[in-house]
């Protein structure tokens, strides 16, 4: 219980530090968000909300000012059994990706943040 406690208190301070530390927001034209808006539309990122792992790609996310959906894999049924029946284990953060007819589910936040990073830097 006590172990439970301090774990639960760890991760909401993991989330404040996240709030009051948040990277800026990459800045693009109107156009150009667009398109990434579009391109991310086939993508969700299934997390834990104090994980520190997913905070981490979080962050990555709000950096590259992308508007991936967010999917609660602790608290809602749906999205945890999703996570486990489509994309194989449930282990987070994972970033399914649904583009030219299929679906690819990718786990490790580094694998995840790199590729976000290699493909929406430069848009």
């Amino acid at each position: 219980m006590l172990i439970k406690a301090l774990r639960v208190g760890l991760g909401q301070l993991i989330v404040f530090i996240d709030f009051i530390t948040r990277p800026r927001k990459q800045k693009r034209t109107p156009e150009a968000q667009a398109e990434v808006a579009q391109a991310t539309a086939g993508m969700a990122l299934y997390q834990f909300h104090a994980c520190p792992f997913c905070v981490r790609t979080r962050r990555t996310l709000h950096r590259l000012n992308l508007p991936i959906a967010l999917r609660d894999a602790k608290n809602n049924d749906q999205h945890r059994q999703a996570l486990l029946t489509q994309g194989g284990a449930i282990k987070v953060p994972c970033l399914r990706i649904d583009e030219n007819g299929g679906t690819t589910w990718m786990y490790e936040s580094k694998a995840i943040m790199q590729y976000l990073q290699d493909r929406f830097a430069s848009v």
